[in-house]
């Protein structure tokens, strides 16, 4: 597969919908790249941005006993 990814190509590995991408890259949710009027993706940063959304111990924490 390609190392850049078209907003067809990431909606379909992400099995998410164009729409909410395209919001995504526009308000610089998700690393993106524009070239002329298309979004470019690249896999691997998607990927670590991926990683990144996963919750950690802290954040699923109710905050303890007390």
């Amino acid at each position: 597969m390609s190392k850049w990814l078209t907003i067809d190509e990431l909606a379909e590995y992400l099995k998410m919908g164009r729409t909410k991408l395209y919001r995504m890259a526009q308000d610089g949710e998700i690393p993106a790249s524009k070239v002329g009027n298309q979004w470019r993706f690249d896999r691997e940063e998607i990927d670590q941005w991926m990683k990144s959304q996963r919750p950690t111990a802290s954040k699923m924490s109710s905050g303890g006993t007390e």
